[in-house]
């Protein structure tokens, strides 16, 4: 009697054409979605839209106009005051303003903000010098005038005298070219710097909003670059393995399928291109090969064996034979990625799980339907590495078989080995954090790296933290007692470290209450009277363009913006910041009227990061669970399930401590490899109790004789299966991104371990325990 499997390829081999068809359509409609994709390097899209952080910045941004700001720093070793030097800042300045997708009322630099002045008539509120009106004596009145206006000290201009910014924020959106906003702004700054008459000045660009442009641009350079060269390794693998063009060209068509069906579906449902995807496509091809790998194997196998058979007899053979740990391992690896989308909390995380699951199901799919269609194309022909004088003696199998053979006659030395360097590896895990850095993505030697790192030094910072203050009534900001606080609040918080200073209306009002007391030094401070307050800003307003304040204070003088400076961009020194900020501000600040809370990127980048660590061991466990439970219902025994999670699970424990000793932290990219390493690295342990539980039981065969025949077989498909994983996730490492850098090797790492460990370590726990799942028939 025929069993289903049988009767579904059946069906399937005698429906080829139209599944031919259809399966080519389906690509051609998934590739015609790739256009809508839009790409997004922001460090919000970390967070759920609905999260309350990031709806209190984008309220704070519409009130103050603050954006992530493009940063041009003008740098000369021997000072900043010089003619040359600050025509070169107007230039800048100027040029800037002409860029498209700039925001014209938010460039700031010494050219373009005003002195404040008093005079026996009033504030004389103009510009720190005029372009047209620079001579030799320009840059000492410069110079003096902004040594006493501590607003600018370390922000606009640094206290050495050697470095002055010029910060400009750009508009949301893209241009009628189509092209993001930010991308043509950091492109045009660039070409801008080239074309400029520096004379001693260095000219540099960094900033939170730079790092996300230039993201943006090498991600999509690396998406062009790294996908063709996956498909080309995996095409160069395929012809190794097999030495056919069928077993080059239909593996390659269910590639196309996988990475086309998973990112044509994203594009489809409006889902953005995150950084972390990037590494999607060549997971995707990785995988998808993986499945044709073993399908082959198996078809040349029986091809060899059963020479009599007709062409539509061996591929329904062929596919009741492999169908099986096919649908295992999809299953196992699906659920690893349903980990990841389960237990994380960032958007880019959940998507990637997502949509990955669903690659592996097109993959799956594919493999079982147009494969199998497929073949029926063309009469049927034998593989040169499979010839029957070749057999037991490729070079591939006789590798596996070396390792076999040590692995059958140590088995118990092979354990304890293992047990042994577990055991030396616990250190180097214990060492394992959690630490992130937004421009960490880009490699040390970029310029924009350089850049923010000459910055933080001589400069405040280029890491911004914004804290808001509330008061409950208009003109609350008039109170000297508001204000104090504020004050104090600024003093106390330079006491942290890695924090130099803060900008607000206080040191607005403090220079003003200075100018009209003969710029007396003494009168630098908050005047004792709300009225004297309100007349100080009323005159600043009428002497000046009231817009000047608006990036310290809204219209209603109701609600304040404190910006604080930071020089280190990295989580640990946010989390630091972030809680000892918010602790003074629930036991000094808040209360009677006033309240602060805590905003911008700093904020952000608390929120999604403050929960990373807990969110991938949850994940890891769940998938390490997913695996077990799955695996131990599939083989009818949880002692299987348990050989099965054992392999990565010890790859896993390897990676924390290759992690925690050479300080590779855990950060985004590096957090999402465990469960995806289990995922993929259970197919391997999968493939190898299928295949010994099927040599010992089903077949009959004494235990030396089905361990070789596995090592020979199966053995050299996983090994082919490795060099598919080894190679797609290997390119990563090349990419101009370190996150996916450092990606491509853990996972290159982890797939490796899983690799080794089922081919020594579970073949080794079989041959000594002989365990009940080999024993009886599943």
């Amino acid at each position: 009697m025929k069993t289903k499997a049988n009767k579904s390829f059946t069906w399937v081999t005698k429906q080829y054409r139209p599944i031919l068809v259809i399966s080519i359509l389906l690509i051609a409609l998934a590739a015609s979605q790739l256009p809508k994709l839009q790409m997004n390097t922001s460090v919000s899209s970390f967070i759920a839209d609905d999260n309350p952080v990031l709806e209190y910045r984008d309220q704070v941004r519409e009130i103050f106009g603050l954006k992530d700001p493009i940063v041009i720093a003008v740098y000369n070793e021997n000072g900043i005051y010089n003619e040359t030097t600050l025509r070169l800042i107007s230039e800048i300045s100027d040029k800037v303003l002409e860029i498209p997708g700039i925001d014209t009322d938010q460039v700031t630099s010494i050219a373009t903000e005003k002195n404040i002045v008093g005079t026996e008539d009033g504030l004389v509120i103009d510009y720190f010098y005029e372009t047209d009106n620079i001579n030799s004596t320009t840059p000492l009145k410069v110079k003096e005038s902004l040594k006493d206006f501590d607003v600018y000290q370390g922000n606009l201009i640094s206290k050495d005298g050697k470095m002055a910014l010029i910060i400009a924020e750009i508009l949301d959106g893209n241009l009628e070219s189509g092209q993001a906003v930010g991308a043509a702004v950091y492109e045009n700054l660039m070409a801008m710097a080239e074309t400029l008459d520096k004379g001693d000045n260095q000219v540099h660009i960094a900033g939170i909003g730079a790092v996300e442009e230039t993201l943006m641009y090498k991600i999509d350079v690396d998406a062009k670059r790294l996908n063709p060269l996956v498909g080309l390794m995996i095409t160069l693998i395929l012809i190794l393995a097999y030495r056919t063009l069928r077993a080059t060209l239909i593996p390659n068509t269910i590639v196309a399928a996988t990475a086309l069906g998973g990112i044509g579906m994203m594009a489809f449902l409006g889902i953005d291109f995150y950084v972390i995807t990037n590494a999607l496509p060549p997971i995707l091809i990785a995988i998808a090969v993986a499945d044709s790998i073993h399908v082959f194997g198996q078809y040349y196998e029986e091809i060899q064996a059963h020479p009599h058979l007709g062409k539509q007899e061996v591929i329904i053979q062929t596919m009741e034979n492999i169908w099986r740990p096919i649908l295992l391992t999809s299953i196992t690896t699906i659920s690893g990625f349903i980990g990841i989308a389960m237990t994380s909390s960032m958007p880019p995380f959940t998507y990637f799980g997502w949509f990955a699951a669903l690659g592996v199901l097109i993959a799956l799919l594919y493999s079982v339907i147009l494969l199998p269609a497929a073949l029926m194309i063309g009469k049927i022909k034998p593989s040169k590495a499979f010839l029957p004088e070749k057999k037991n003696n490729d070079g591939f199998s006789r590798f596996m078989w070396a390792i076999g053979k040590r692995v059958v006659q140590y088995p118990k030395a092979t354990l304890v080995l293992t047990a042994f360097l577990l055991i030396i590896s616990i250190p180097g895990a214990l060492k394992l954090k959690v630490d992130y850095a937004p421009i960490d993505n880009l490699k040390s030697g970029e310029p924009i790296r350089k850049a923010d790192k000459l910055m933080n030094a001589h400069m405040n910072g280029t890491t911004i933290l914004d804290i808001i203050v509330e008061t409950e009534n208009e003109e609350g900001l008039y109170k000297p007692t508001y204000l104090n606080k504020i004050e104090q609040l600024q003093k106390w918080i330079t006491s942290i470290d890695h924090v130099n200073g803060s900008t607000s209306i206080v040191d607005i009002i403090k220079k003003m209450n200075q100018s009209l007391n003969q710029n007396d030094r003494s009168a630098y401070k908050i005047p004792n009277d709300e009225l004297l307050i309100s007349q100080e800003i009323f005159l600043y307003g009428a002497s000046n363009d009231p817009v000047e304040l608006d990036k310290y204070v809204d219209s209603e003088y109701k609600t304040a913006n404190i910006r604080v400076f930071i020089d280190d961009a990295f989580f640990q020194t946010k989390r630091k910041i972030s809680q000892k900020v918010q602790h003074y501000i629930d036991t000094h600040f808040n209360g009677n009227g006033i309240q602060a809370s805590l905003s911008g990127n700093v904020a952000i980048d608390y929120e999604y990061m403050k929960d990373l660590g807990r969110n991938h061991f949850t994940g890891t466990i769940v998938a390490l669970l997913l695996i077990l439970l799955v695996s131990s219902l599939v083989f009818k025994s949880v002692t299987a399930g348990l050989y099965s999670a054992l392999p990565v699970a010890i790859a896993i424990f390897l990676i924390y401590t290759i992690m925690g000793h050479f300080k590779i932290w855990m950060g985004i990219g590096t957090t999402m490899f465990s469960a995806i390493a289990i995922g993929l690295g259970v197919d391997f342990a999968i493939h190898t109790i299928e295949r010994l539980v099927y040599f010992l039981k089903d077949k009959g065969m004494e235990k030396n004789e089905a361990f070789k025949a596995f090592y020979l077989s199966t053995g050299r498909a996983l090994l082919f299966n490795l060099m598919a994983f080894v190679f797609g996730f290997g390119i990563m490492m090349t990419s101009s991104v370190t996150t996916l850098i450092y990606f491509g090797l853990l996972l290159v790492v982890a797939v490796a371990a899983s690799f080794l460990a089922s081919i020594t370590i579970l073949p080794a726990l079989i041959y000594v325990f002989n365990p009940k799942f080999v024993r009886q028939k599943i």
